[in-house]
């Protein structure tokens, strides 16, 4: 299992992590401030961390930003507000997920599984390399290349890429993409794509960027043609 570090000013809501993800077999750090969660996770190297946006000392997009900073951890934040432009603001903060208070503790492990699942290299059989034209996608040491030159991408970017890439040509709509890079509980969070498919495209470079193409309304599609 994961050592989950747990940021939120909730005491009630920390001590029930602990127990819901203790009982999964997951080791739980608890941090009540966002400076505290930011020394756990330098001492401690947790596998995924669970941060509350409503923390009492700074907001949690500037505690995101700042885990950016030094570390790839995946980071699933909680909210208790659901407006599109905070989720979009969380994920273009470096948020893997974002989750609405109140949340089922079922539904969270399921994210935190999926996240893991996705912050870690894959295993098991299936293309290790993939190309689309200059695009290059190496599943073994997980990175990418455009035309040769690596490009920095996290690993949920990544596995974004890879799919597109294995169905290079192809339709690729909103809920086959949210359910195969995110995991079977995702499907309407479009805003999720959205803002994926905008940090990709930036990192691709206008040579890889362009072969990444929007299908209003329906997805998208890598085209190397």
């Amino acid at each position: 299992m994961a050592r989950v570090l747990a940021i939120d000013d909730d005491r009630a809501l920390l001590r029930a992590l602990r127990v819901a993800l203790g009982g999964k077999g997951h080791e739980v750090l608890l941090a009540g401030t966002g400076e505290e969660g930011l020394a756990t996770l330098a001492l401690r190297s947790p596998d995924l961390v669970v941060l509350d946006l409503g923390l009492p000392d700074m907001d949690g997009l500037e505690d995101c930003r700042r885990i950016r900073a030094f570390s790839q951890v995946p980071v699933i934040v909680l909210s208790a507000t659901a407006l599109e432009d905070r989720k979009v603001a969380a994920l273009d903060g470096g948020a893997d997920d974002y989750v609405t208070k109140p949340f089922g503790m079922a539904e969270l492990e399921a994210r935190i599984r999926s996240a893991l699942r996705h912050g870690r290299p894959p295993t098991g059989s299936g293309d290790s390399r993939l190309v689309v034209g200059p695009i290059e996608v190496d599943l073994v040491h997980y990175e990418a290349t455009v035309a040769g030159k690596p490009v920095a991408l996290t690993a949920r970017e990544l596995e974004l890429l890879a799919f597109l890439a294995r169905h290079a040509g192809k339709t690729c709509t909103h809920q086959m993409l949210l359910r195969g890079v995110w995991g079977d509980v995702y499907g309407a969070e479009a805003e999720y794509l959205r803002v994926y498919v905008y940090r990709l495209r930036k990192k691709l470079g206008e040579k890889g960027g362009r072969m990444l193409r929007t299908l209003p309304g329906i997805g998208y599609s890598l085209d190397a043609g």
